[in-house]
């Protein structure tokens, strides 16, 4: 099924990117199955690492050597460059989309490399490649996070590694859902490790830590707020009100101090162009119009545009309330309850992109490939109980024995 997801952008007008990608992870794919159906007792291993080389590897080197990229890379990095020279990625009046920065402040720390590298011989313009640090931002964040979800904590048992969930992991880094942004743009790729480092240390009971976390994914897409909402919910159930108000504070504080000099400096151009131009209220049409409802509806005029906007807020409030009534308990439940938030939210919102959905789609399989807490009640007590040795009963004494 890959394969012939990543052959279809042979046969369509697809971007240049995406039919260099589709033709070399069609192969990896055609190559990796044949050695998971083969009998070697290596099979597995050699499947994940052809469908990692032929999905990730190769189309990424040769995208970067050659600078084929999505037009959202040369927006972060020209982010960085305006942030080193003027301390705020917006241009005052943008004459062209091409020109408009839809990202929070944080996003240009990723065009930061290409700023101070610039573009003169192979390796400056290797290294200073945007895609390349989304792309190890992502892949940090998805290491912190398995290391973090090792960490037994007193009412749960830790997670264990194996190879079997090395393996998983490894094929859903090469499946499309991962490999296809990381090589065309990469720009999703930190926002959504990000979150998912996040939702594991309030699995964990660490409020700073995923506080911190919080305040760095809220810096690049608004698109990350309402994770807080549920990563503060997650906590108050595991470690109490005190800790998830330590983590509100942290990602509130944090998310403050990241964007307020660029919102002091820029105030309109980032209401405009972060905020405005999103969601088709900005000076320029945005390119992000799949014919998902909330698109379709804006499409009908003022009164179709405000009824997706009340269809999103309608939704988000749905998921705010089902977090109060029934909060979530551990990583999956966590994730899951982000992923329809963020799924109500691209598919009503008035602009959107099928693309978007990747991002709920990566949170919800990570964590169950990942490992949450294990889930606890009747059926969990019943298997400790049963598990544990009987205890031998007491022989009884010899009669006259002293």
């Amino acid at each position: 099924m890959a394969a012939a997801w990543a052959a279809v952008f042979l046969f369509i007008m697809a971007p240049e990117p995406h039919r260099v990608w589709g033709m070399s992870a069609c192969l990896g794919y055609l190559c990796a199955a044949v050695a998971a159906l083969s009998a070697r007792p290596r099979g597995r291993a050699v499947s994940v690492c052809l469908a990692l080389c032929g999905a990730v590897v190769v189309p990424f080197v040769l995208l970067v050597l050659t600078g084929t990229a999505q037009s959202e890379v040369g927006v972060i990095e020209r982010s960085g460059l305006l942030t080193l020279r003027q301390a705020t990625p917006y241009l005052p009046d943008p004459h062209t989309v091409g020109e408009v920065t839809p990202y929070l402040p944080g996003m240009a720390v990723f065009g930061l490399p290409r700023a101070v590298l610039g573009e003169s011989g192979p390796l400056p313009g290797l290294l200073g490649d945007a895609r390349l640090w989304c792309a190890a931002a992502f892949l940090g964040c998805l290491w912190a996070a398995l290391r973090a979800m090792r960490r037994p904590v007193d009412d749960t048992s830790a997670v264990g590694g194996g190879a079997s969930r090395g393996y998983a992991v490894g094929a859903f880094l090469a499946s499309p859902a991962v490999a296809l942004p990381l090589c065309v743009s990469g720009v999703d790729l930190p926002l959504t490790g990000l979150l998912f480092l996040a939702l594991a240390f309030a699995a964990r009971r660490r409020p700073v830590s995923a506080g911190l976390a919080l305040a760095a994914a809220c810096s690049l897409k608004w698109t990350a707020w309402p994770a807080v909402a549920v990563a503060v919910t997650l906590l108050a159930h595991h470690g109490g009100i005190r800790a998830a108000v330590r983590a509100a504070v942290v990602a509130v504080g944090g998310t403050v101090l990241l964007v307020l000099p660029s919102a002091l400096l820029s105030p309109g151009p980032l209401v405009q162009q972060v905020f405005a131009f999103p969601i088709g209220r900005g000076p320029f049409e945005t390119p992000a119009a799949s014919p998902l409802p909330g698109r379709l509806l804006a499409d009908l005029g003022p009164v179709g545009w405000y009824a997706a906007v009340a269809l999103l807020l309608a939704g988000g409030l749905a998921v705010f309330v089902s977090l109060l009534v029934r909060p979530p308990h551990d990583l999956v439940s966590a994730a899951d309850r982000l992923a329809v938030g963020l799924c109500v939210a691209f598919l009503l919102a008035p602009a959107g992109r099928f693309g978007y959905l990747a991002l709920p789609v990566t949170l919800a399989v990570l964590a169950r490939l990942v490992g949450g807490a294990h889930r606890k009640g009747p059926a969990h007590d019943l298997v400790v109980r049963t598990s544990r040795p009987a205890r031998p009963a007491p022989v009884p004494a010899a009669r006259g024995a002293r």
